[in-house]
């Protein structure tokens, strides 16, 4: 921040909840903010998980109305449309988001089509033709998010949709996003016990996309002394709770630090017109949008190589970085933290090149990162720094 002499902090956070067995308080936390009836928007497994649907429903109790468990990790529109019609037949005014960051889109969308009036098919036209979804004027249905993985994408006003021509709403597949501030989930409950209903292997391969927000929004171009000081404290849980998480099994106290610090390195991260997400982001979206490599993966493999093409060329807040991980006193801080980036990656199991995962081989690399290269996060890597095509092709080869 010393070359910032301004500040414009415009946030508007989730009521946050944090503790196990803070699921109990759903329904008075509905009441406070005025909310009757809620549909629950989870996948099948989810839904079909007494240890992880019945304490929210039991939290819920009266003001329940009813389940809707078929989101999919691929966030399809006609999910939504038909998430909307349950929306309608329980006569809901609430989406209760539960599970991971697919579940949260999907009521996303759910959220901005019971606003629109529009006949399904120009919705999907629209998606096919700008890669959005416009949000009408009018409110939304508000939604409360009920994370169980550690991705970290329940503090955000983004989503993300897909349509299949399956569908009937495209004719050929289509992929976007949506964006806007009234798509902040009004309250988060961020409870322990029910993380603890998640295997491990989701929870390890959904973790390093969440550490990853932290380390991005330290050195980010529009880094804030706000969420310096959230994202090196939830930096600093994560790096000792992840490692904790790699060598003993998945217990309520073991994920206590855990998920305070994905809660903490998602503050402030997502605000209107703009994010905290940098270079890594950018890398990730470029492995998996083409690529079947599961993102948490990818983000482990290329976060390294990633640091170090940084501090080779700028000085990324290092030393908040080094800080952060407690490595402040080595004489290489940038070879400090990138080691601490790669302890975490080897303790949660995750692989450590791209040769081992079904990603792209070397002849595809420089498709690959024109793709990144191009991406809308590389706008906000740190001052000074403004990478080619060769160069993001040479972290790739460092990677592989």
């Amino acid at each position: 921040m010393s070359d910032q002499q301004r500040l414009r902090f415009e946030y508007s956070p989730s009521v946050l909840r944090y503790g196990s067995g803070c699921v109990d308080d759903l329904s008075a936390e509905l009441a406070t903010q005025g909310y009757d009836r809620a549909l629950v928007v989870c996948g099948s497994t989810v839904g079909s998980t007494p240890a992880v649907i019945d304490p929210v429903t039991d939290g819920l109790g009266e003001k329940l109305a009813g389940v809707f468990a078929e989101t999919t990790p691929e966030k399809q529109l006609e999910t939504a449309y038909d998430g909307l019609e349950a929306m309608e037949t329980h006569d809901a005014d609430v989406l209760v988001s539960l599970g991971g960051g697919s579940s949260l889109d999907v009521a996303k969308i759910i959220s901005v089509l019971a606003a629109d009036d529009r006949a399904p098919r120009d919705v999907g036209h629209e998606l096919a033709e700008t890669g959005s979804i416009s949000i009408p004027s009018d409110p939304v249905p508000p939604i409360v998010a009920v994370p169980t993985t550690l991705a970290g994408a329940d503090l955000s006003i983004v989503a993300g949709v897909t349509a299949a021509p399956t569908s009937g709403l495209v004719a050929e597949p289509a992929s976007g996003g949506i964006s806007d501030p009234r798509l902040m989930p009004q309250s988060v409950f961020y409870d322990p016990e029910l993380f603890a209903t998640t295997p491990k292997r989701i929870l390890a391969a959904s973790a390093m996309n969440g550490f990853d927000k932290g380390l991005e929004t330290v050195y980010a171009r529009n880094a804030t002394p706000i969420t310096d000081a959230t994202a090196t404290r939830g930096l600093r849980l994560l790096e000792e709770g992840l490692r904790q998480l790699g060598d003993q099994a998945v217990t309520e106290e073991v994920l206590e630090p855990v998920v305070e610090g994905i809660l903490l390195v998602q503050y402030g991260i997502s605000r209107r017109g703009e994010t905290t997400l940098s270079i890594i982001h950018a890398f990730g979206h470029g492995l998996t949008r083409t690529y079947e490599v599961q993102q948490g993966a990818a983000h482990g493999i290329v976060a390294p190589h990633v640091l170090e093409y940084l501090f080779e060329n700028v000085d990324g807040r290092r030393e908040l970085l080094a800080e952060a991980f407690g490595v402040g006193d080595r004489p290489d801080t940038a070879a400090a933290i990138v080691e601490s980036i790669e302890q975490v990656r080897d303790a949660l199991g995750l692989p450590a090149q791209l040769r081992d995962v079904d990603g792209p081989d070397p002849a595809e690399f420089p498709a690959v990162a024109e793709t990144i290269r191009t991406d809308s996060f590389i706008a906000n890597v740190p001052r000074g720094l403004d990478p080619t095509t060769e160069e993001i092709e040479a972290v790739l080869e460092d990677a592989y």
